[in-house]
């Protein structure tokens, strides 16, 4: 959680909903939610449920206001971290939601996150011409790792004991 979000574990029933574009009764979905890449992440989850069973902490969030409880987007790891402590993110929000530095917000609590739960490296990816999520990502506290012709690569590092891990802006 942040001063203005909850990022919300994603269960398995939620992702199908997500996947089919359907939300609950109980569930407030901003306008443009889910997304594409929203439905994209679901599957993944889904599909790793299927393969090794719940990931643990290392799954989707859906990124909602505290103000209202609505989704507005979500983040989350592609998977557990891999046998170098590596792990790769994605996030979204819906257009309205966007300019607001939600999304540098919720970066932050997730990369800090995987740095207290031992996460040694968490890299990105965003393609060339999204130099808002350029800027998200370096807000939060990574930095540029390369490119290629279609995208530009970020990543943060940690060394030594999770707990002298102090905030990151």
């Amino acid at each position: 959680m942040t001063a203005r979000l909850v990022l919300h574990p994603m269960r398995a029933d939620e992702a199908e909903r997500v996947v089919a574009g359907e939300p609950d009764s109980a569930t407030r979905w901003a306008p443009g939610y889910p997304s594409e890449g929203d439905a994209l992440a679901a599957r993944r989850f889904l599909d790793a449920c299927a393969r090794t069973g719940d990931p643990g902490p290392f799954c989707n969030y859906e990124i909602r206001c505290r103000e209202d409880g609505r989704t507005i987007g979500g983040l989350g790891f592609h998977s557990p971290p891999d046998e170098s402590g590596d792990v790769t993110i994605g996030y979204g929000l819906v257009p309205s939601a966007r300019g607001r530095g939600y999304a540098s917000e919720a970066l932050r609590a997730l990369l800090e996150f995987a740095r207290t739960h031992g996460v040694a490296r968490v890299k990105g990816d965003a393609y060339l011409d999204n130099v808002a999520s350029h800027r998200v990502m370096t807000a939060a506290g990574m930095r540029p790792a390369g490119q290629d012709e279609e995208l530009r690569y970020f990543e943060i590092t940690w060394t030594g004991p999770a707990a002298d891990a102090g905030p990151r802006s």
